[in-house]
């Protein structure tokens, strides 16, 4: 087999012993990505492409860099933002797909792209729901809560495409918590969401109390679906249920314990709105969940025509929609409700006709730090990141989330400044600095 020369620029220049040189390899390899970052910076509109308008409320710190408006850190308080995101015609893309962009600035002809991203006021944030559910048709809101392992340019651009592949008529509101994008701060992104309920929760009491907003919809995904589901029940216990208003519950992929999901449906009492069930028996991002949360069954991967899933599911008045046999989504299979345009177009439908009725960048290489973590010891982690160093070079995915990995070991940047790792990057594989973002 013929060598690759990428591959050989780079590792040339590691010593694989178990060193700082390793470290330093690792930097160097997590430094080099294919897909840009900062990607919110605002374009011009263009004539060809569509354009859908939403409200962002997020307990998210501030970013540094331009273009990205918010890191996964915590804020201490929530802030909002008015944005706008450009989708390219469908020439240029299909049905569930985020046309990313591949360099800076995005062309709004064939990318996914912001026309505006303004940080806002919680006064203009309300000025701008009650502009909107005004001017829609029904005095519908669709709130979109993500899950685990989404940077908030993913959460803006994959809720977008939702939105507009679904035809949903409805208000767009985004509630996007700090998730630091990286498959081994779990336990972070999982305390992040316990972070967020009071946020979500006083969210979901403005919209209850709106009397121009006729008709609230949900849709979680992931671990999204934990903060959906403990939001609406502090709402339910502090009002004594839910208002009329809040209509449909879908939860997506649920990485949400199926015990616990049943004592949160029992505290939200009977005056509750119609849930509806997305679930895939071969969802492999949850089959990981249940043996991190003590081999108790996730919700989202559950069988429902097995006992006694069948008999709850019914008893509470459950839809179940099994997307086992659909083949879209990622290589985990865990964002089919997203990307198979058949499914995300059936939800719409069902908004529209207010009846009842799953985004994260994981590639080869995650799967080998996933395995090798264990339980978070640094000496597994760092084995998972040697072992994983040539499929950073093939890989697109792992490319992108490295760094994340990398950063999770030895600290950010471990210690170095990021200008030398860019120069070195550029050295060893003879890219622009555009190419070595992340």
């Amino acid at each position: 087999m013929t060598p690759h020369p990428f591959r050989n620029a780079i590792f040339g220049a590691c010593s694989w012993s178990f060193s700082s040189s390793i470290v330093a390899c690792l930097l160097l390899l997590s430094a080099c990505a294919s897909r840009p970052t900062g990607v919110l910076e605002p374009v011009a509109a263009n004539p060809s492409a569509t354009q859908v308008e939403m409200l962002v409320a997020t307990t998210r710190g501030r970013a540094s860099k331009p273009g990205e408006m918010f890191s996964g850190e915590r804020a201490q308080s929530p802030t909002f933002a008015d944005i706008t995101v450009s989708i390219p015609p469908e020439t240029a893309r299909k049905a569930g797909d985020v046309a990313w962009p591949r360099k800076l600035p995005p062309n709004s002809a064939t990318d996914f792209a912001a026309v505006k991203a303004d940080e806002i006021d919680r006064l203009a944030a309300e000025k701008w729901l009650n502009s909107h559910v005004r001017k829609s048709s029904d005095g519908s809101v669709l709130v979109f809560i993500h899950g685990f392992n989404n940077h908030f340019e993913d959460a803006v651009f994959r809720f977008a495409q939702i939105v507009h592949d679904s035809g949903a008529r409805s208000v767009p509101v985004l509630a996007t918590w700090p998730s630091r994008g990286s498959l081994l701060a779990y336990g972070y992104d999982r305390e992040s969401t316990n972070y967020t309920r009071n946020a979500v929760e006083s969210l979901f009491q403005y919209l209850a109390r709106d009397p121009e907003v006729k008709e609230v919809s949900i849709l979680a995904h992931s671990m999204g679906n934990w903060l959906a589901l403990e939001s609406l029940r502090q709402m339910a216990i502090r009002n004594d249920g839910l208002p009329a208003k809040f209509k449909n519950v879908m939860l997506a992929a649920p990485d949400v314990d199926v015990d616990v999901f049943g004592s949160q449906i029992s505290d939200m009492g009977k005056r509750r709105p119609r849930f509806t069930l997305f679930v895939s028996r071969d969802d492999r991002a949850l089959a990981v969940s249940r043996r991190v949360w003590g081999n108790v069954s996730r919700l989202g991967a559950i069988d429902p025509e097995q006992s006694p899933y069948k008999e709850e599911l019914a008893a509470n008045g459950i839809t179940v929609v099994d997307l086992t046999k659909i083949k879209a989504g990622d290589d985990l299979h865990h964002t089919k409700f997203a990307e198979s345009p058949e499914i995300v177009q059936l939800i719409g439908r069902r908004l529209s006709d207010r009846q009842t009725l799953t985004d994260s960048r994981v590639g080869l290489g995650d799967h080998i730090v996933a395995a090798t973590a264990g339980a978070a010891h640094t000496v597994g982690t760092a084995a998972g990141l040697v072992v994983s160093a040539p499929a950073a070079i093939i890989d697109q995915n792992t490319r992108q989330n490295y760094a994340h990995h990398v950063e999770t070991l030895v600290g950010p940047s471990g210690g170095a400044k990021s200008t030398t790792t860019d120069r070195e990057c550029k050295r060893a594989s003879g890219t622009s600095s555009r190419d070595c973002d992340r």
